[in-house]
């Protein structure tokens, strides 16, 4: 067991994608605004829904609550665009007093700010939410303010991992009913479900007679691997596409092996890519590709 020194630096703390960083973000902001309750809203500019919420004492809002957009605090921030908007009072406000919000809430007070995508594009919005009036001050401006941006560089570092990860598994259509699914890297949780996701959608959407995935190019061979590989295999087939594996290398088929996974028994295996496709009627030549059914 390593023990932690107290005068060792804090451990530094990852997350996983943006609904995860922006819990953590609410909780800190607890520490420093002390209104009742903070939340992260998503808006397609029809429908305001709570992505994240965090309330100190009374429960004002919940996760995954939904409004008409037009009907929200939400959407009078949106119209603000990047300033920040500060109501102290929102029965003393001439946009809010009227509201329904208002009334259900019997008062209060209220602070928001637009998050943007890095082309300009609003996200939602990043708020602060009180059943009774609050004094805000420019430090609660500045904080808001500057977590709004932090939340649109979340957002862009999220955007562009996805690519990357759909990137190194691209589907790949040769003709009419056959696809390549190259599987290139490590193979974590988070890319199993992206590219079991992938491979299925595309399977149905391209009608795929057979899909050739191709492991050769994985990095590492881990205890995961087998699992990820006979689930894709079973799903697959269950939505009538007939999965054909190639590049398998040594110290994966002793993992396969190892783990007698019955999925393989009747499965398309070939050691190269070429033999796959050869394997299921596909022929190359220097004109044209011939499939033989």
């Amino acid at each position: 067991m390593i023990m932690k020194n107290e005068n060792d630096p804090p451990m530094l703390k990852s997350y996983r994608d943006f609904n995860d960083a922006a819990e953590n973000v609410l909780k800190l902001m607890s520490q420093f605004i002390h209104i009742n309750t903070l939340f992260i809203a998503k808006n397609d500019l029809q429908t305001n829904t709570i992505v994240k919420v965090y309330n100190q004492d009374q429960v004002l809002l919940k996760e995954g609550s939904q409004l008409p957009f037009k009907e929200t605090f939400c959407r009078l921030s949106v119209d603000q665009g990047r300033e920040i908007l500060v109501i102290p009072d929102i029965t003393e406000y001439e946009l809010t007093s009227g509201m329904k919000v208002t009334e259900n809430l019997g008062g209060g007070s209220f602070i928001g700010i637009p998050i943007y995508y890095e082309n300009g594009k609003n996200y939602g919005t990043i708020c602060g939410l009180d059943n009774k009036p609050f004094e805000f001050t420019e430090k609660h401006i500045e904080l808001f303010t500057t977590i709004s941006s932090l939340l649109t560089f979340v957002l862009e570092l999220e955007q562009a991992n996805n690519q990357i990860q759909n990137l190194s598994a691209p589907i790949v259509p040769i003709t009419k009913g056959i696809a390549i699914l190259p599987i290139i890297g490590d193979i974590t949780q988070e890319r199993y479900e992206i590219i079991t996701k992938m491979a299925l959608m595309s399977s149905e959407r391209m009608d795929l007679s057979y899909l050739v995935i191709d492991l050769s190019g994985i990095l590492r061979i881990n205890d995961r691997i087998g699992s990820f590989i006979e689930n894709i295999v079973n799903m697959l087939q269950l939505i009538g596409t007939t999965p054909v594996l190639t590049g398998i290398r040594p110290d994966l088929a002793m993992k396969v092996t190892e783990m007698s996974v019955k999925s393989f028994n009747d499965l398309i295996i070939e050691s190269t890519l070429e033999r796959a496709l050869k394997r299921i009627g596909l022929y190359f030549t220097e004109q044209e590709v011939t499939v033989i059914n």
